[in-house]
């Protein structure tokens, strides 16, 4: 029997799919895996019993990634779950800045006792009227699950599409449309888009992109819409850019003191993934993900540990060791399995950075000194006897 834990509303169509092997408690230091959405976790202690964390979202900012991976807790997140809720909301924050839907809808909530204001709305329209999206060159900066699926919808829009990942996946890759220019340099994007999207995690390298150099590159009316990641802009750059006449507006969907209420801003409070929808397509991989890794040892969608699949054990038994990346230690590991005479009929190592994940499928059941004595090796954070 496994146990898990829930931090926060986790859609039932998700946790539905636990077996009769799972049972929900509500303390979390008696939990094998923890379902979490948005609740702070770094702040947690977390039980030797703990084998994996499952975020049904695609941001991990709010778990403690590094003391997770030293403990042996595989830490999953949910890619492309809610991507299609986020791109709809981004072509609805291009529709809200080119057009000035919202100081209209403000108008006629301010005029709504006038008789006449059908009359009086015939009179004031113009000050509202905007522009289209079809024929304007639109900047998409990343191009990951979200960025795709938004490229190729501002195709069938009419608009122009430029695209800018040098990290781009294959699967990526695949599923865009050939029509989305693929430019190398982003600096293409600043100079000649009317409307610029970002879809990038928020890394060292990407914090502050859109920095008061970024701005000055712009093409002069540009908008910037920011579904992503609020660290990724320079929001004193943009505010200044938008002063300055060279920025017609910004779109972000995370409110805080410094745009909420500025000229220039739509503000919207982080509704990308709040759709019915996608929650409960979060919680269901979420779900699934915590029980590949639990019952077959797999590694799906994990942000601290490599990913490592050998589908459905049929084996005698499947060993799992979280392990350093360390020199040594793959070949420390089956020597102890080779001296117990059990014979490996399958296995795989994968590594990630200072982390590495073994998976070895055994053709008899383990002796009960194994495990303890890989165990005992310095470079082993964890190890598990999955079937």
């Amino acid at each position: 029997m496994y146990n898990y834990a829930t931090l926060d509303h986790i859609a039932k169509i998700g946790t539905d799919l636990f077996s009769t092997d799972y049972r929900r408690v509500e303390e979390v230091e008696r939990a094998d895996a923890i379902l979490v959405r948005s609740s702070k976790m770094h702040e947690m202690a977390f039980s030797d019993q703990l084998l994996a964390i499952a975020r049904a979202g695609a941001g991990v900012n709010n778990i403690p990634l590094d003391r997770c991976a030293q403990e042996g807790i595989v830490v999953f997140n949910t890619p492309g779950a809610n991507a299609n809720a986020v791109k709809e909301l981004v072509i609805a924050g291009m529709l809200l800045a080119s057009r000035d839907i919202v100081g209209g809808i403000d108008w006629v909530k301010a005029n709504a006792a006038d008789p006449d204001i059908g009359k009086a709305a015939e009179k004031v329209k113009k000050q509202f009227a905007g522009r289209e999206l079809t024929g304007k060159k639109l900047g998409v900066i990343g191009l990951g699950a979200i960025g795709q699926r938004v490229a190729n919808t501002a195709l069938h829009l009419g608009m122009n599409v430029l695209g800018y990942d040098p990290y781009i996946s294959v699967g990526a890759a695949w599923n865009l449309s050939r029509n989305v220019q693929h430019v190398s340099n982003v600096e293409e994007i600043y100079r000649n888009c009317d409307y610029i999207t970002l879809h990038v995690p928020a890394l060292d390298s990407t914090k502050g992109m859109i920095s008061k150099a970024a701005v000055q590159q712009m093409k002069e009316g540009a908008v910037i819409l920011n579904f992503a990641r609020d660290l990724l802009v320079n929001e004193e750059a943009l505010l200044n850019g938008i002063d300055a006449g060279r920025i017609r507006a910004y779109v972000t969907d995370f409110a805080n003191p410094t745009v909420a209420g500025a000229q220039g801003v739509i503000v919207t409070p982080h509704l990308g993934a709040s759709t019915a929808e996608a929650e409960d397509n979060c919680a269901i991989m979420a779900v699934e993900e915590i029980r590949n890794y639990i019952e077959n040892g797999n590694i799906i969608n994990s942000v601290n540990f490599p990913r490592c699949d050998m589908g459905e054990c049929s084996a005698e038994s499947r060993l799992a060791v979280l392990h350093k990346n360390s020199k040594g230690t793959l070949a420390a590991i089956t020597s102890i399995v080779g001296d117990a005479d059990v014979n490996v009929a399958d296995m795989t190592n994968k590594s990630r950075d200072v982390y590495a994940y073994t998976l070895m499928d055994l053709d008899s059941a383990l002796p009960k000194d194994l495990v303890a004595k890989i165990d005992a090796l310095e470079s082993v954070i964890k190890v598990r006897v999955v079937k």
